[in-house]
């Protein structure tokens, strides 16, 4: 039977405790201007990676001036990252008209080098200018520049570390994409949008009971969530620049866990209305669900195939909750997991080739992550109350829930484990987090 950790409808006695949810959703038609400065993300990066590229980010000229302290953004995303390790630049300022004295910054062990410079206009605006080279080839990799209000500051600098990312690594970054999350602070529950580092967060919905299972649409547009303000779990669809809403599911019974197809066209839910709890898929504006197959157990956390063609989910049909995936159009589910008796929460990387899921281990449980094509999993952390893995749009990193030392915060880690990052908040309970794709340029 599926215990108490699995997201299962409120109709069943397996109702998870740190999801025990919602009432009347308040929709704010615009995003606050911040969240306030008590509940900001602290950045934490832990661990040492085996093959990580060392980098100099030298203080940007007119950085101590500025609101936001641009070289600070750009180096503690590309350590998040674990591709990356800070070379020392001792507090040297210069910005990207010069050109670097290349073999110094060799000697202090840069393989390359990031400089540049923040001036104001007198407009108001910031006039953002940066350059990166590659000490090792002597070669300039090109730059960028900005022309931004103080509130886009730090979306410049994601901008910025992502150039650098795709420079060095020849892949997309991430940091100028965004997160989810849902807190739970007092009586209140809100859901939040946020940079990819938990900064600059902004209230999307507010209400006095708890919110779940947000999920981002392919478009990065709208949020699909449950509202349990009907006394039972009903699925919204949440325009996230409007703050306009519509009713996705409600019928009979219990209707949770969307998750999006990717295409954006559908979703697959898990709903009660013929009895039990069993996965359907729906169209994107509502109508009548399609029910993808018969089962006497439970199934329900439905999560999409990147391609598209199949859907992971957990039941109990065995006995106890394990991952399965069906195609779908339905037809006969295979089992996925096998490592453990305990399987929960499955999400497959945008690249397909990854699974991330929670175990329970001796009664604890972590974060795993299986390679598709082999079968083999790893067990990613040492903590012991995971939750809701959620991968990032280059399937290079995971967001997860978890706790610490007694708190509830968000974490970052790649794939190996080996590189962490705390995003540890100040306003009560943090969960539920679910990472948005790339931004449209």
């Amino acid at each position: 039977m599926i215990t108490d950790r699995t997201p299962t409808p409120p109709s069943c006695a397996a109702l998870p405790q740190r999801r025990r949810l919602l009432a009347a959703l308040v929709a704010v038609p615009t995003l606050p201007a911040a969240f306030p400065a008590a509940a900001q993300f602290r950045v934490e990066v832990t661990g040492v990676g085996l093959t990580q590229l060392p980098i100099a980010i030298a203080a940007f000229r007119g950085d101590a001036q500025a609101p936001q302290k641009m070289s600070a953004i750009v180096q503690a995303d590309l350590e998040r990252s674990g591709q990356f390790r800070a070379v020392d630049a001792a507090a040297v300022a210069f910005d990207e008209t010069a050109r670097p004295d290349l073999a110094l910054w060799r000697q202090k062990g840069a393989d390359s080098l990031v400089a540049g410079s923040v001036a104001r206009l007198a407009d108001g605006r910031f006039d953002v200018r940066f350059r990166l080279w590659d000490l090792v080839k002597g070669q300039d990799l090109g730059g960028q520049s900005f022309a931004v209000g103080p509130g886009d500051l730090r979306l410049v600098a994601h901008r910025m570390a992502d150039f650098v990312y795709e420079k060095l690594t020849g892949e997309r970054g991430v940091f100028s994409t965004r997160i989810a999350y849902v807190t739970k602070a007092g009586s209140r529950y809100s859901l939040w949008v946020a940079d990819a580092d938990g900064e600059n967060a902004q209230s999307a919905l507010s209400s006095p009971e708890p919110i779940i299972s947000p999920a981002w649409s392919p478009s990065g547009g709208q949020l699909a969530y449950v509202s349990f303000e009907s006394r039972k779990p009903v699925v919204y669809v949440h325009d996230v620049a409007s703050g306009r809403r519509r009713l996705i599911a409600n019928f009979r019974g219990s209707n949770s866990a969307p998750a999006w197809a990717p295409d954006g066209r559908s979703l697959a839910v898990t709903l009660s209305r013929d009895g039990g709890s069993q996965l359907y898929t729906i169209d994107a504006n509502g109508g009548e669900p399609r029910r993808l197959m018969q089962s006497a157990g439970i199934d329900t956390e439905p999560a999409f195939s990147s391609d598209g063609r199949s859907i992971y989910f957990v039941s109990d049909r065995g006995g106890a909750p394990q991952i399965y995936k069906v195609g779908t159009a339905g037809g006969n589910a295979e089992r996925v997991s096998f490592s453990g008796s305990y399987n929960i929460s499955p999400s497959v990387s945008p690249d397909g080739r990854w699974l991330a899921y929670i175990s329970r281990v001796a009664g604890a449980f972590k974060l795993h992550v299986m390679d598709l094509s082999s079968g083999a999993v790893n067990a990613i952390t040492e903590s012991t109350a995971d939750e809701n893995p959620s991968f990032a749009p280059n399937s290079r990193l995971i967001v997860y829930a978890t706790q610490q030392q007694g708190r509830e915060a968000l974490m970052t880690s790649t794939l190996d484990g080996k590189i962490k990052a705390r995003l540890s908040g100040q306003a009560g309970d943090i969960r539920e987090p679910d990472w948005g794709p790339f931004q449209k340029p």
